[in-house]
């Protein structure tokens, strides 16, 4: 009866995923160090040209986006000038390459104030920008801010753009982590809407192997790279309403560290950055899914 019960649940929420193998893989290696003034890095995407890496610091550090170059040294500190960084957690560009930071980090459960930002960044030239679209949300099936430990899924900081829709994968700190995390869709538009939920689903292991930092999409849009701690999850088999048929591939980085940011430079090969802290991290990854 019991197994029932469980196995009812998941579908309810979306689904399970289909499989779920693990691949270790070779250990990571350092591309470059981030400057020192960056020890927090949440998030990084890339500019259109691929020439200028974007990157963002969360809560109680500054409004700014930082440019670096594929060496990761520090080109330049651009403003965003009508924003507050309440919690950045990550940022995110379209096929067109335009920029969005995800304002969503929301540790406790119990922020109202979630918000995707659209930020007017042309090149790594500028001094100063200004937020130009703010689509604010709140998540389908929050009803208590907070609600139960049991129940923390609410909190994220990973979220990709495609095909005009924002997708927001939740970082779960629940009471008994067991690996869940929730699928948001939301509209790539001005205004405040309800996040519409596609998908529940769930990562083996514990927190440091399945609590997801960021996420990225490949310039095909078949495939999602969630980031943690220890690992990579690589989505395939979604779809734009629905990642119940979603398949998820872990990859063991075998490397342990406060990974933040992860982003796509190619479609086989990735960027990943983690934390700074007394002895270790406050790096830029490259790592090959080949």
């Amino acid at each position: 009866m019991l197994r029932i019960v469980i196995l009812s649940v998941f579908m309810l929420g979306s689904c399970n995923p289909k499989s779920q193998d693990s691949v270790k893989s070779d250990e990571l290696k350092v591309e470059f160090s981030l400057p020192k003034k960056l020890k927090e890095v949440s998030g990084i995407t890339l500019s259109k040209d691929k020439k200028t890496i974007w990157a963002i610091e969360d809560q109680g550090n500054k409004n700014v986006i930082y440019g670096l170059d594929q060496k990761g040294n520090l080109t330049n500190d651009i403003l965003v000038e009508n924003a507050e960084n309440h919690d950045w957690e990550d940022i995110t560009a379209d096929s067109q390459g335009n920029i969005y930071i995800g304002d969503f980090g929301n540790n406790d459960n119990n922020r109202q104030n979630l918000a995707i930002l659209k930020v007017d960044l042309k090149d790594n030239s500028q001094k100063s920008t200004k937020v130009i679209q703010t689509t604010k949300f709140h998540y389908e099936g929050q009803t208590e801010f907070p609600p139960k430990k049991s129940n923390w899924l609410y909190d994220c900081e990973a979220f990709v753009e495609m095909d005009g829709n924002f997708y927001l994968f939740t970082k779960n700190r629940s009471k008994g982590f067991d690996g869940t995390f929730l699928v948001f869709q939301i509209p790539n538009k001005e205004g405040d809407f309800e996040a519409k939920l596609v998908g529940k689903l769930k990562l083996d292991g514990g927190y440091s192997d399945a609590a997801i930092t960021s996420a990225t999409i490949n310039s095909t849009k078949d495939k999602i790279v969630l980031l943690n701690h220890k690992n990579i999850q690589v989505l395939t088999g979604f779809s734009p309403n629905d990642f119940s048929t979603t398949k998820i591939q872990k990859i063991s980085l075998n490397h342990n560290s406060q990974k933040e940011a992860i982003v796509f430079l190619d479609d086989k090969t990735l960027l990943i950055a983690d934390e700074k802290d007394k002895k270790t991290g406050g790096n830029v990854y490259k790592f090959s899914l080949e």
